[in-house]
């Protein structure tokens, strides 16, 4: 395993926390959005997993803020609590709860996911990026940032809303900009490129061309303008005493409120299985194979909700496409992640309004190169050579991730994995010779070190 620092890292490290920041702004607002919750509690849950875990934090490439995983649970859970500030509360018992899990050691559950699985839900996440980024791409902003859900609001799913992307609704003005930010992007990938240009990172540039394109658009007054509601939109504030009185405290007079603690032991479960199985997830496409401790990550995320609760932000996990993407960017150590959540706090305090001309569809570019870097068709082919007992768990996976979503897609592959794994042993475990005796044959069976009483049945039905 290597070591690097941040001071050997720094030119890696700060294009990456650019390129983090500049997907994560529009995942929170619309995490936010879909969650039936205020949008600056996107942000501020944006901040905290960047500044609050990203230091806490074991994990050298993880990125944490608020999940697409949580957006079902948020939305039920502040009708049920009576009110956002409730919901807060059990927001910070949450976080609490998870520090205790940290403590008792719950982390290691991780390692019983199999790699079949986790590759499985790297590349069915690539799948999903690629199909719900292409209706952004093309100026159909129907369906909120960051939801990764095959079932969509209002009946809606991926596919449907796919279709409708091509067949009622194609914005020239933003098509162009995916078109040119994509041009740009790829161009950035070549080595004889990259090594001119240094420390610019190709998604900062292809969002501040695709920035002037449509203030193009605007002055010489084409059709082609993007307009608003395909824009970044973060809450303005005209002074320090509004932006901070964005902030809120949770209701902590609702203590005895029983609703509160059936949803803080929800947020706890789902949000630290998604940690662990991102952790996990990142852990094997870190290219310095470096091993993440999971119960120092359940207490930094433990940390980070509780924070995170007190402000009036989003539960926060650490999230796989921004992780993923932080990697891809060659981010080296944690300072990545810090460095992102320094930039969104700073940019929503002092140029929101510059942050709120990116179109959507400039962001959408960039999250097609990260979509496409998951589900290589090499990984397809990499998982089929290694034989059944890996390729099924591994398709599987692929298929109910991205037919469901994450946690329920991981639990069907986790369920054929466990199957696979099963039959596997039930075969290769023990082997009959049959050998000439002098009052008859003899049969000899050799166990093989892995027998175990799974093997019975098979031993018994042998003829």
């Amino acid at each position: 395993m290597q070591k690097t620092n941040f001071l050997s890292a720094w030119k890696n490290d700060v294009p990456a926390s650019l390129v983090v920041f500049l997907i994560a702004v529009p995942l929170c607002l619309g995490i936010a959005l879909a969650s039936g919750a205020p949008l600056f509690s996107g942000m501020i849950a944006g901040m905290v997993g960047g500044l609050i875990i990203g230091a806490l934090s074991n994990s050298h490439t993880s990125v944490s803020g608020p999940a697409a995983g949580l957006t079902a649970v948020v939305l039920v859970s502040i009708q049920q609590s009576g009110s956002f500030q409730a919901f807060l509360l059990a927001v910070v018992l949450a976080g609490i709860f998870q520090i205790a899990l940290g403590y008792a050691r719950a982390g290691t559950i991780a390692d019983f996911f199999p790699n079949s699985v986790i590759k499985g839900m790297l590349t069915a996440i690539g799948i999903i990026i690629i199909l719900k980024q292409i209706p952004h791409a093309l100026g159909y902003d129907k369906d909120a940032e960051g939801d990764l859900s095959f079932f969509e609001p209002g009946g809606a799913n991926t596919f449907s809303s796919l279709w409708d992307s091509f067949t009622l609704f194609i914005h020239p003005g933003a098509t162009a900009v995916t078109l040119t930010a994509l041009a740009i992007l790829l161009i950035w990938e070549r080595p004889a490129v990259r090594r001119k240009v240094g420390m610019i990172p190709g998604a900062l540039v292809a969002v501040i061309v695709s920035v002037l394109i449509n203030e193009i658009f605007k002055y010489i007054g084409a059709p082609w303008i993007i307009r608003p509601e395909h824009l970044v939109s973060i809450p303005v504030a005209g002074n320090l005493q509004e932006f901070f009185g964005q902030f809120m405290l949770p209701d902590f007079s609702q203590w005895n409120n029983p609703a509160v603690y059936q949803i803080a032991l929800t947020i706890c479960a789902v949000a630290s299985i998604e940690t662990l199985l991102c952790i996990e997830a990142v852990d094997k496409v870190d290219p310095l194979k470096r091993v993440t401790n999971p119960n120092k990550e359940l207490k930094a995320q433990g940390v980070g909700n509780l924070v995170s609760g007190l402000l009036g932000g989003l539960p926060v996990t650490s999230v796989v496409v921004r992780s993923t993407a932080n990697l891809n960017a060659g981010a080296r150590t944690k300072w990545s992640a810090i460095l992102h959540g320094a930039l969104i706090f700073i940019c929503v305090l002092l140029i929101p309004s510059v942050l709120n001309l990116i179109p959507l569809a400039a962001l959408a570019a960039v999250l097609l190169l990260v979509g496409y870097k998951l589900a290589k068709l090499s990984i397809f082919r990499e998982m089929w050579q290694r034989g059944k007992y890996q390729w099924w768990p591994f398709i599987i996976t692929v298929v109910a991730v991205v037919f469901t979503d994450l946690l329920t897609g991981v639990a069907i592959g986790m369920g054929v994995s466990i199957f696979a794994i099963l039959r596997s042993n039930m075969k290769n475990a023990y082997y009959f010779h049959q050998e000439e005796y002098h009052e008859g044959d003899l049969i000899r069976i050799e166990l093989s070190q892995e027998v175990s009483f799974l093997n019975k049945a098979s031993i018994k039905l042998h003829p």
